[in-house]
């Protein structure tokens, strides 16, 4: 028999019980998907694989998270989403301990699957279950607490996984998951109960669905994965899986709206406020994830920075979300979300066109104001857009509401991991063309430069071959720093573009009065 609890009929001590709860699990999966990225090199020399090979870390757990992410209204309904959610953290836990014993490569792999497979389902049912635990006037808290899981975990992923890299060696950025998932598990058994209003049973499995799912979602990771590594599409490999992509995700359109039980409910983004919530999660998506991708890169390509310092970049953006988050939850209340949302773009654009005057002889200190800027602005979005999203859902399809949430956002981060490749890419070569233009031995600086350098290459001792030979190759590298640098720069222009096309978007969310009257239904 469930003990759940109406929300109003629930105590401050058992709702905040369940939100720290249910945010354990949010947490550790979502930062398991960026633990790894400052590792991966730690992780070549003990399995013997080349770079190309490696990524299949990432990419293995990135795969089995995003379909399980997807089932989890239909798994839901299949075995209860309270088991679900135990059983999901019991396999993230014992795919976790499996990976920090992997001795070859094959064993990794499979293990980061087993891993993806019980994280994927801990993130949207995070968020159900917090929608369902606090009332309505304190929708933007409990979203405030699923924030800071969700947002939060890809800041501090290379942080921490840079840290317990370089002090202990990379099986710890698994073995430290066991304690936090084992506390997870006991108050999960203990306070989580499902309500009664859950969709319960199956009665036939949706096996066309699921297929053409998993062809769906994996076809499109690999792709945006591998896709700049093979060249787009001049590789066949890279071509015939993006066909595949686009005719399963045709199909599966079709199958799923005309199935009885579908394995994805796509008929709840009949609700404007679900799908409007998806579209502009998707764009916060590119941002933070992409984000996350990029600053590490800049400070270990143009700074030389080493993996715990690099990851230490991003550490003014988590610091300032951990503090803002609550902060958002507060003010959703009082101003609503059409006024919060707007600040958040607002503050976001100024963070973005700081970065954009970044140069080569930037350190981190001049990372920290627009990344504290950034922090402040992106719960100002977060909140009101994850609170939004299922204002208006039936209580019944909140599980399967939240999971297309959750994959809107995963989706973006999974562009923007894709998109920041290609644009940096295109953008060096674009760059490194133009600068090399512009220097010719017609114009007097080049051989003003040259002169200056052979000078000083002189002074330490080299003879005047020599001191020619690395002058230009001094020159060519000063190009390709510029070129890197203007790239980035190209990368921060882009990204606040991205959050000016949401502006309009953000007079169709509801105002602060419809909020209201919807949360008094």
């Amino acid at each position: 028999m469930s003990s759940f609890k109406d929300p109003e009929e629930m105590s401050p001590a058992e709702r905040w019980t369940i939100a720290f709860t249910v945010m354990f699990g949010a947490f550790m999966a979502v930062m398991d998907t960026s633990v790894v990225n400052v590792s991966m090199s730690h992780m070549m020399g003990s399995f013997g694989a080349n770079l190309s090979s490696i990524t299949w870390v990432a990419t293995s757990y990135s795969i089995a998270e995003i379909i399980m992410v997807t089932m989890a209204g239909w798994w839901s309904s299949l075995i209860g989403r309270k088991n679900l959610y135990l059983a999901s953290f019991i396999l993230f836990t014992a795919g976790s301990i499996l990976c920090g014993t992997a001795t070859t490569f094959t064993e990794i792999i499979t293990y980061r699957v087993i891993q993806g497979i019980g994280g994927g389902a801990l993130i949207p049912i995070s968020q159900a279950i917090l929608r369902e635990t606090f009332p309505p006037k304190q929708q933007g808290m409990a979203m405030a607490i699923y924030g800071m899981g969700v947002v939060l975990a890809p800041a501090l992923g290379p942080i921490c996984g840079g840290l317990l890299t370089d002090s202990w060696g990379w099986p710890w950025i698994f073995y430290i998951n066991i304690p936090v998932c084992v506390i997870g598990i006991v108050l999960t058994f203990k306070f989580v109960h499902d309500p009664p209003y859950l969709r319960r049973g199956i009665k036939s499995v949706d096996w066309q669905g699921i297929i053409l799912l998993t062809v769906f979602l994996t076809g499109m990771q690999v792709v945006l994965e591998r896709g700049q590594e093979e060249r787009w599409f001049e590789s066949d490999f890279i071509t015939i899986a993006s066909i595949a992509t686009g005719v399963s995700l045709l199909i599966m359109i079709f199958w799923e709206l005309r199935c009885k039980e579908p394995v994805i409910n796509l008929r709840v983004l009949k609700d404007k406020n679900l799908t409007l919530g998806s579209v502009m999660g998707l764009i916060f998506g590119i941002s933070l994830f992409g984000t996350t991708f990029v600053l590490p890169q800049f400070t270990q390509e143009l700074l030389g920075y080493p993996a715990f310092e690099s990851g230490l970049a991003l550490a003014p953006r988590a610091v300032t979300l951990l503090i803002v988050m609550p902060v958002s939850g507060w003010l959703y209340q009082r101003i609503g979300a059409r006024a919060l949302v707007m600040t958040g773009i607002v503050i976001i654009l100024f963070s973005y066109y700081d970065l954009m005057q970044l140069s080569i002889q930037a350190d981190i200190s001049n990372l920290v104001i627009p990344l504290v800027i950034m922090g402040i602005g992106m719960p100002f979005m977060f909140i009101p857009l994850s609170t939004v999203s299922l204002c208006t859902v039936e209580k019944s399809n909140i599980t399967d509401a939240s999971s297309i949430y959750t994959l809107a956002r995963r989706i973006g981060g999974n562009l923007g991991y894709a998109f920041v490749a290609v644009i940096l890419d295109r953008k060096i070569q674009t760059h490194t063309a133009y600068l090399t233009e512009n220097i010719s031995e017609y114009r007097q600086f080049f051989h003003d430069y040259l002169a200056r350098t052979n000078d000083l290459i002189h002074q330490l001792g080299a003879d005047a071959l020599t001191a020619s030979k690395l002058s230009i190759g001094i020159l060519q590298n000063t190009v390709i720093r510029q070129a890197k640098m203007l790239a980035y720069n190209d990368i921060s222009f882009i990204f606040g573009c991205m959050f000016l096309l949401l502006i309009p978007l953000i007079f169709l969310m509801p105002s602060k009065a419809q909020i209201a009257e919807m949360n008094r239904k």
